[in-house]
This record gives structure tokens, C-alpha cells and sequence, in this order.
């Protein structure tokens, strides 16, 4: 069990929130108001996903929710994406808290894989210096693995690439939630997480999390830094309101 998951910063993505407002053209709901109230109720951050087409964030939302979160300076603002698409002009007008680097496709309904290296190796570590030269922390979308040797490999490489994280790309563990496979496939998280702290990586999590299924995952697996937590979050929200919804899922992470 870890030991640490009491520190597991909450990071709200209101890209659905945006996509509901984009039906109409009357502003609402508005996503800087989410925001707000999402960091009013204990969020630790807010992360977009600003993508090409700008189906759900857009850039004027970019640039709003960062002028609003210099109004929390103990709170992150987190900007992830594909950084060979849009994402780059963004951190260089914004320098967010963190970019998490994706690689979305464009046009693609949601994110449903990471980086393959050494693949992708080359081509990360130039963008990751420019971001990390602005100030920037970086992390890089992976998919969890099962064999400890390979993922000490693979983390080893994510590390020379100068990122500073991983985000775990946790849809395989929310699939499997609940089932007969859900211990073999958590322990490839915990593999996978344990290969990256001996790399020197500090860990992400996202995709897929929600209110049943978070706890056992921050309990389960180390050092867990951050859960960027999106479709869930706002649903729930849509019944319990964010302020309850924000104070539910800190309690997943058994924070007060």
C-alpha cells in the first residue's frame, strides 16, 4: 500500500464542462466560474486539453483560466496535449505549471494510449527542453507495464528525455475495476510506478478515474503525485454540484 497517497493532489479537467457550453453561444456553463468553484472547494489544480478542431477548450479559455489561477498561487494549472499539434503555443504564451504531454491524433475522441519508446524518444526531447527551459514542468502519457525489467527500460529512457513525470494512463484499470482482473491489472501500475520512482520520475494519473474506483488505485499504487480526474468529476458534479463533487474525490485521496 502506499504511503503517500494523502499528498495525491486532485486536478480537475474541464474540457467537458467547455463542450457543453460550445452547444449554445450564451457562455454558459462557464468554464472560469467551474474553476472557481472547483479551487474554492479544495481543488489543487485545473487541467485543459486544448485540442486542434476546439471542440471543448479553446484558447481564450486557456488564456482566461491562467490569468485566474495566478489568483491561487498555490494551485496548478496543468495544459496537456499533442506538443507536435497546438499544444507548444500555448505554453510558450502561458507558461502553465505543468504540461503533460499526449499523443493524441487529430480529430481523436479521447486519449486511449501513450508514447512508445524508444520510438518516440528523438522527437519528445527537443519539446520537452523547450518547455522545461521556459520553466515548465513536464510529463509524458504512458501506458502502465506489466514486466518490471521493461518498464525500469522504458522509464529509464522517459527520464533521459529530461521529463520530470509520468502521467499512467489508468483506462485498463478502470475497465477492469471491479472484475477478475482487476488485481493483475493494478499490479502493472504499481510495476510500472515503482519502475519510474527508481528512474527518478514522480507520477500522474488519469484517465477514467471516478469515485469507486480512485481510492484502491492511490492506496494501491506509490507515489502518486497527481490524479487529473475530467468526465467523471463533471458528471457527478451535474448531480452533487462541484463544490461536494471537488470535496468527494478528496476524500477518495483521504484528504480532509
Amino acid at each position: 500500500m502506499s504511503s503517500t497517497h494523502l499528498h495525491t493532489q486532485l486536478s480537475v479537467n474541464l474540457n467537458k464542462v467547455a463542450l457543453v457550453r460550445n452547444t449554445r453561444h450564451l457562455g454558459i456553463p462557464s468554464v472560469l466560474r467551474a474553476a472557481t468553484l472547483c479551487l474554492q472547494a479544495g481543488a489543487g489544480g485545473i487541467t485543459v486539453h486544448p485540442r486542434p478542431d476546439a471542440r471543448h477548450i479553446r484558447g481564450d479559455d486557456v488564456l482566461a483560466l491562467a490569468a485566474l489561477l495566478k489568483e491561487w498561487p498555490q494551485r496548478e494549472f496543468n495544459i496537456e496535449g499533442n506538443p507536435f499539434h497546438n499544444l507548444m503555443d500555448f505554453v510558450r504564451q502561458v507558461r502553465p505549471h505543468q504540461v503533460t504531454f499526449v499523443p493524441d491524433s487529430e480529430g481523436q475522441f479521447t486519449s486511449d494510449h501513450g508514447w512508445s519508446f524508444p520510438h518516440d524518444a528523438a522527437r519528445l526531447q527537443p519539446l520537452v527542453a523547450e518547455a522545461k527551459a521556459l520553466g515548465v514542468r513536464v510529463s509524458l502519457f504512458m501506458d502502465p507495464l506489466a514486466d518490471a525489467a521493461t518498464a525500469l527500460d522504458v522509464m529509464t529512457q522517459v527520464k533521459a528525455t529530461g521529463a520530470d513525470r509520468v502521467e499512467l494512463y489508468t483506462e485498463s484499470y478502470a475497465r477492469a475495476y471491479g472484475t477478475a482482473q482487476q488485481d493483475g491489472v493494478l499490479h502493472s501500475f504499481v510495476v510500472t510506478a515503482q519502475a519510474a520512482l527508481q528512474a527518478g520520475l514522480q507520477i500522474n494519473a488519469g484517465h477514467d478515474l471516478n469515485r469507486d474506483n480512485l481510492g484502491l488505485f492511490v492506496q494501491q499504487v506509490p507515489g502518486v503525485q497527481e490524479v487529473s480526474i475530467g468526465h467523471a468529476l463533471i458528471g457527478d458534479a451535474l448531480e452533487l454540484g462541484y463544490g461536494a463533487t471537488v470535496q468527494a474525490y478528496l476524500a477518495c485521496l483521504g484528504r480532509p
